[in-house]
């Protein structure tokens, strides 16, 4: 499963590039806000520091001026990948721009139906909101399975990429699935890396090195 991060903040994306880890970036209107800075330049740098897939979100609403807005997006760099609401008029917007070679994520994924249709019009990743569904008392990983059962049902090339994840929970689940793609704030990503029993093995290892008075 690749691993994303879901962030605008360019120093977490460096750090956590360096653990080699890194599979790609999503940005949206609402990271781009809290990062406090000009909304290309950022996607610019970013897709600088990661080769891979940058998820940039056009902000309008009709499928004339989101294609306007997907045209300046991917020209900042070959990795861009647009983002699109799942809506009629971004749906349409998906397929054209698949149509010509241009990578796109469909946000906004909150059943498996919506999902079909993103397959359909060729999305590159398709994003399902797992921790926004469970806000509102409905499973989320529930609807991971569902696409998953149809998109091998039918062998779409459409990635499953699971957005709003809240914990490492989320992420497990996600990898016993078969998501193709999880993207996750840098906090939970962290988390991943840590368990009280290798924090343990590690003082009791190094209370012992201690002990024997060497070093290397």
């Amino acid at each position: 499963m690749k691993f994303f991060v879901d962030t605008a903040d360019t120093a977490e994306i460096r750090d956590l590039a360096e653990t080699g880890l890194l599979d790609g970036v999503t940005t949206n209107p609402s990271l781009i806000h809290k990062a406090g800075r000009d909304f290309l330049e950022v996607v610019r740098e970013i897709a600088g520091i990661v080769p891979g897939p940058v998820s940039a979100e056009v902000v309008a609403l009709d499928h004339k001026e989101m294609l306007r807005e997907a045209e300046i997006l991917r020209r900042i760099a070959d990795n861009i990948a647009v983002k699109v609401p799942l809506t009629v008029d971004g749906l349409k917007t998906c397929k054209a721009l698949s149509g010509e070679g241009t990578m796109v994520n469909v946000t906004l994924c909150f059943s498996a139906n919506q999902a079909l249709l993103a397959a359909k019009a060729g999305a590159t990743f398709i994003s399902p909101f797992v921790g926004r569904h469970d806000d509102t008392g409905f499973d989320g990983m529930q609807i991971i399975s569902e696409i998953r059962t149809i998109y091998d049902n039918y062998d779409f090339a459409t990635q499953i990429l699971v957005a709003s994840v809240r914990h490492p929970v989320h992420v497990l689940q996600s990898a016993m699935i078969g998501a193709d793609v999880m993207t996750a704030p840098p906090a939970v990503i962290r988390q991943l890396f840590r368990h009280p029993l290798t924090d343990r093995g590690i003082e009791a290892f190094l209370a012992d090195w201690g002990k024997t008075g060497q070093s290397i």
